[in-house]
């Protein structure tokens, strides 16, 4: 598998994603029975770019290079990043530096240039149209629950953003079907919603876009949340709070999926009792923290299979 950036979900086919998987569950069965990690990544450096703060992608990110035996440099929004010195010269300069580069972004476009002239592998670790990372752990999540995805529906209810993509597209390619409730106008990006349903159609899923949450849910395997209001968009708090109000994932909701072991997920961070009520977040059927966990695991096989280690 040779592939040079790691920018959206589609940029391994099915098959690919499948063998990062496995990879990364063999990689989390060795760390939790404390077996000591290969350090198949000494004197390998990666270089961490955040124009947005971050808990989950900062600290796996570095725990898995310090796991696999390399090193980690951050590199904050001080860089300047497209302002004091545009991508291009970044990554003409990191690529110098460091082995691997990886980028939460506002902008894809910012993601897409650094990737454009960078002479080593870059993965998005978020931009405002897909977040792969957080994906491939979802994903590598529901197999440990479910044991496999084929069969299964995961509903998604909130605001069509870079996670709702990122699962379209990932849900559609492996298999499982993927059903998205909200606002009209905070809708899927459309292109998104036709590449998943024709992904969906050539693995036997189902692609189903509404503005009814209940719709959405019904038979669902799992219902996923996000939060309403994202770094960036605080000036819409107000607007965006009484719009999707009726969005919440509620207990009343999940009772809706017919299915008493529906799972409830969350990318994290989260509001309580705003995008999904403290009961179900908190509940026996959360996996949000199997969530943030996977994050480590798949991060670490993503880096090996774009740095060609495994």
């Amino acid at each position: 598998m040779h592939h040079r950036h790691y920018l959206s979900v589609t940029d391994f086919s099915a098959e690919e994603t499948y063998t990062l998987l496995a990879l990364a569950a063999r990689l989390k069965h060795k760390w939790h029975k404390h077996q000591r990690p290969s350090k198949r990544l000494k004197g390998q450096t990666l270089a961490a770019i955040f124009e947005k703060p971050s808990l989950r992608t900062r600290t796996t990110l570095e725990v898995a290079m310090t796991q696999l035996g390399g090193h980690t440099v951050v590199l904050g929004d001080s860089i300047g990043l497209g302002v004091r010195e545009p991508a291009m010269d970044v990554a003409h300069n990191l690529a110098r530096w460091v082995q691997i580069i990886a980028a939460r972004t506002f902008a894809h476009a910012t993601l897409e240039e650094l990737a454009r002239y960078s002479a080593v592998p870059v993965i998005n670790t978020l931009s405002d149209r897909e977040h792969p990372c957080q994906a491939l752990a979802d994903m590598l999540t529901l197999q440990e629950h479910w044991g496999e995805l084929p069969g299964h529906k995961l509903a998604f209810v909130g605001d069509g953003n870079n996670v709702a993509h990122s699962l379209l597209l990932l849900g559609a390619m492996l298999g499982l079907s993927v059903a998205v409730a909200t606002p009209a106008e905070y809708a899927p990006d459309p292109l998104v919603v036709q590449r998943a349903e024709a992904c969906a159609a050539q693995h036997g899923s189902n692609i189903v876009i509404t503005t009814d949450p209940q719709i959405a849910v019904a038979e669902a395997d799992a219902i996923y949340t996000d939060v309403w209001v994202s770094m960036g968009q605080e000036a819409e708090t107000a607007t965006r709070q009484s719009i999707f109000a009726p969005y919440q994932v509620s207990q009343a909701l999940w009772a809706r999926t017919g299915n008493n072991q529906t799972l409830i997920m969350h990318d994290l961070p989260a509001h309580r009792g705003e995008e999904i009520s403290a009961e179900l977040l908190d509940g026996p059927h959360s996996v949000i923290y199997d969530q943030a966990e996977n994050r480590l695991h798949v991060q670490k096989a993503l880096i090996l299979t774009l740095l060609e280690r495994t």
